[in-house]
């Protein structure tokens, strides 16, 4: 079966399911093939890290350390991995070769900023992602006008792969819940006025009323990273 008509039908299987119930089918189907979840262990990661370890702790976690991650990012991904015992997680960084012929000193994103995230996100990512059939995100509709159609299944475009975003249909009041039900570790930057964490040098701070994600790119049309498109 056609891989855009496997998703078509989680869609419609899954319309009313829990996060936690497609989490589990995701894990357990084999048409889907291998599994793994990517996380950023930003702002609201430990959501989706948690369901997934309530599931099987031993699922592959792919990060991506970039190298121009904040340090209190760094810090907490260890602190999550530690506190929900997850025993797979998997850092990629960026090719050396490519951060020494492109990007030798780490000034990339001023100049050309999808070219820095391509080299340090993007591409990376697609060689961590090459084992799997099936990966897992934590986009939601809330976040931005440009995921408010964001489906729970979605064929990734030009790969053999299928995209899955558990946590679409939940905004803020949920996410809170949930962290406050399980007394999850917060992000540190999100007390600072940081509802969603990227890189260093292209993340900021906004107001309590903003779009979540327009601290990321800022006074750029730029919104997404490259590697949702």
């Amino acid at each position: 079966m056609p891989l855009k008509e496997i998703a078509e039908r989680q869609n419609l299987l899954h319309a009313k399911s829990t996060p936690q119930a497609i989490l589990k089918h995701v894990l357990d189907d084999v048409r889907l093939g291998d599994t793994a979840l990517v996380s950023s262990f930003g702002a609201e990661s430990v959501v989706l890290l948690h369901m997934v370890a309530e599931i099987d702790r031993d699922t592959p976690v792919i990060f991506i350390e970039t190298e121009m991650l904040f340090a209190e990012t760094l810090a907490y991904q260890k602190e999550v991995a530690d506190l929900l015992g997850l025993t797979n997680v998997q850092v990629i960084t960026p090719s050396r070769a490519a951060l020494l012929e492109r990007d030798n000193d780490g000034l990339l994103h001023q100049s050309n900023v999808d070219a820095c995230c391509t080299l340090r996100k993007k591409e990376p990512l697609e060689r961590a992602l090459k084992p799997y059939g099936s990966w897992i995100t934590g986009r939601k509709r809330y976040q931005s006008g440009t995921r408010a159609a964001l489906p729970l299944f979605e064929k990734e475009q030009d790969t053999m792969r299928i995209k899955v975003n558990p946590l679409a249909s939940w905004g803020r009041a949920e996410i809170a819940d949930y962290l406050d039900e399980h007394d999850l570790p917060r992000h540190p930057l999100v007390a600072k006025g940081f509802p969603s964490i990227g890189c260093k040098p292209c993340t900021h701070a906004v107001g309590v009323e903003d779009d979540p994600r327009a601290g990321r790119w800022m006074n750029t049309e730029k919104t997404e990273c490259g590697i949702h498109f």
